[in-house]
């Protein structure tokens, strides 16, 4: 029996597992606010963290053509999420967290 997931106020779907982190966004008191990125899981070494890395593209006027770039985000990550390296993840906006951690993951999305 999993305890009711609380509403973060997007359409999002809660985890199917459950913890006691109190910064998860779904289980804590943890509230997200501000942007929403996608994108990619690229390590999962700290406890509780994920870096996302998100690929855009960024027009020159100069040369009037775009460039690849890239930003990495340091998101915390709840337990009951159990994420991987190479998953595709939305994260959200919230209080800070840490020096470099300002941002929860509240979603990841499934393979198709």
């Amino acid at each position: 029996m999993t305890a009711k997931a609380r509403n973060i106020g997007i359409e999002v779907n809660a985890p199917e597992g459950e913890c006691n982190d109190p910064y998860c966004p779904f289980h804590g008191t943890l509230s997200v606010r501000g942007q929403t990125i996608t994108g990619v899981v690229a390590t999962v070494k700290m406890n509780r963290t994920v870096i996302v890395e998100r690929d855009y593209l960024k027009y020159v006027d100069k040369y009037e053509r775009y460039e690849k770039r890239s930003a990495r985000y340091a998101a915390h990550a709840a337990p009951c999420l159990g994420l991987k390296a190479g998953d595709s993840v939305t994260i959200m906006e919230c209080r800070p967290l840490s020096k470099t951690v300002a941002f929860a993951v509240i979603g990841k999305q499934k393979k198709v």
